[in-house]
């Protein structure tokens, strides 16, 4: 069985989610909803007329215990022999279930391939862009609104237009908003999140990723299968908070992100370290050269 595990605290397009992932499994499902600071009434939503959805609430409304927590919750109860994450608002592929079963090895963490998706037409968006089939580690630098330099995970276009006819291949990084694996490798290796050291949101990609990465397992893209999130040019709240909870949420976006570059960087707490990840993905954009001594310069301009 498959275990979908679904923080919420935005459900806006949940209803639709929760649909999408039961008509096109094709295998055996359950889907577990963690609602985070809200309370979902029966009344308002249909979650609980299908025998194979489970419902946990934790926190009161305008609190929340954060997306890692509810992420580790799920987890924790899950049946299913294999895991999967999704965001509230995402739409999948037919057949989802089985094909990334078909291809899933005991230390993998894998992800369909990522479309963009309009939820109010509940399709994919058609343009020009491809599909997102990679995704790399940036070198440690400042958004516009980041105080600490962290390790963010951008697109890898180059990557995505060079092994297009690869259909399952490794990639660096992912964004985050869905990830499948076997439910002993999440007990054994990926899971828990560490909620002390990262908060309750940051950095959940690079937690994931790099933890496979560095064990010894793989961080794998199956292009034989999709799901389509939420385009973020599309209203709607993502994991919403209120205004207070925002500014917490930036205070502890910047500790999580400077936890991540600080101890991805040095830890040998793994059979492989960061300049082994490097040199395994030796064209990745902005590693180039001395990307040692660049760090240090990057970090003289924190204010943190």
């Amino acid at each position: 069985m498959l275990s979908v595990i679904i923080p919420s605290r935005s459900p806006q397009y949940l209803q639709k989610t929760v649909n999408d992932l039961l008509n096109k499994a094709e295998q055996e499902i359950e889907v577990i909803i963690v609602f985070d600071g809200i309370w979902a009434e029966s009344s308002e939503f249909n979650y609980d007329v299908d025998e194979r959805v489970r419902i946990i609430h934790h926190g009161i409304q305008f609190n929340n215990y954060g997306m890692r927590a509810s992420i580790n919750r799920g987890m924790a109860i899950a049946k299913g022999n294999y895991v999967m994450k999704i965001d509230e608002h995402c739409m999948v592929d037919k057949g989802f279930d089985r094909k990334l079963k078909e291809d899933c090895e005991d230390d993998w963490v894998v992800i369909p391939r990522r479309k963009r998706l309009d939820p109010e037409k509940w399709e994919n968006i058609k343009d020009r862009r491809p599909d997102i089939d990679y995704m790399f580690i940036s070198f440690p630098f400042k958004k516009p609104n980041d105080k600490t330099c962290g390790l963010h995970g951008e697109i890898w276009t180059e990557r995505i237009l060079q092994r297009k006819d690869i259909l399952i291949d490794e990639t660096p990084s992912l964004q985050g908003s869905c990830y499948f694996m076997k439910k002993k490798y999440w007990d054994e290796v990926i899971g828990p999140l560490d909620e002390k050291h990262y908060g309750p949101f940051t950095a959940e990609a690079q937690e994931v990723g790099f933890k496979a990465w560095f064990s010894g397992g793989k961080v794998m893209r199956n292009k034989k299968t999709w799901y389509s999130h939420m385009h973020k040019g599309h209203r709607g709240k993502g994991y919403g908070f209120s205004n207070a909870q925002y500014k917490q949420h930036g205070i502890d976006a910047e500790r999580g992100r400077k936890f991540t570059r600080d101890y991805w960087l040095t830890t040998k707490d793994y059979k492989y370290d960061f300049e082994w990840f490097i040199n395994h993905f030796p064209n990745m954009p902005g590693w180039e050269g001395d990307w040692k001594k660049r760090i240090e310069e990057a970090r003289k301009l924190e204010t943190i």
